[in-house]
């Protein structure tokens, strides 16, 4: 497990170390904070928002916090 979650917001995937709901995501309209340091209300999950584009600076916080693979 990663110490950040991905969740639809606002048009793109971001990524939060916010804490999790019970049910495991966040609800629609909730406000999060992002790795990109945003604040932004989540979106429905839906399977056309998973494949929104990925935050650049999301993604990049989100690599310097995943551990090394190697």
């Amino acid at each position: 497990m990663h110490p950040f979650r991905w969740t639809p917001a606002e048009g793109k995937r971001h990524a939060t170390t916010d804490r999790r709901r019970l049910t495991g995501r966040y609800p629609v309209s909730e406000q999060i904070e992002t790795l990109c340091g945003q604040s932004v209300e989540v979106a429905e999950p839906s399977e056309l928002a998973w494949l929104w584009e990925t935050c650049v600076s999301c993604n990049e916080s989100a690599h310097l916090l995943a551990p090394s693979e190697s």
